[in-house]
């Protein structure tokens, strides 16, 4: 059985930054999932997730993602795309993200990565809260990461 790391990153005191974060929150409050599945707030940790990243087979990142469309879009990046979420260029979580799963591969264990994120509307203003369209968007964002696991056969139940 793959062992499943979900990962929610971002700097939560920069609204939409946190976005990652908020969505592990609101899945830990909706559902709970299987033995073989983690959900850890990674914050701004970077190479403190080193560890985590080591342990799993399959990581889920939630992260706030620049991919260009209107505020609150959901995207789904794997591969050469992960890098999209990676690019806020006054963030150290994402830099440090970067380098870590590098590192993880020079380990020779970096696990199969795929990336959940949505458009933020703002992330320059200090504020613990997300902005409305992405608050009012972080259960649909949370549903595609449940379906993809329930379609993978993973046993996640409603609270």
């Amino acid at each position: 059985m793959d062992r499943i790391l979900i990962l929610g990153v971002g700097n939560i005191l920069f609204t939409d930054e946190g976005i990652g974060v908020r969505a592990l929150e609101w899945l830990q409050e909706h559902y709970a999932f299987p033995e073989n599945v983690t959900l850890v707030d990674g914050g701004t940790l970077g190479m403190g997730l080193m560890d985590a990243l080591l342990q799993c087979d399959r990581v889920y990142v939630l992260d706030a993602v620049l991919g260009g469309d209107a505020p609150g879009s959901i995207y789904r990046l794997t591969d050469n795309d992960l890098r999209k979420s990676m690019s806020f260029r006054d963030s150290l979580h994402q830099t440090d993200l970067v380098d870590t799963l590098i590192y993880c591969d020079i380990l020779g264990h970096r696990p199969e990565g795929v990336v959940f994120g949505m458009e933020p509307a703002d992330y320059n203003t200090m504020e613990l809260g997300l902005s409305p369209v992405c608050r009012d968007a972080v259960p649909a964002l949370a549903q595609k990461l449940v379906d993809e696991l329930r379609e993978l056969g993973i046993a996640v139940s409603d609270r």
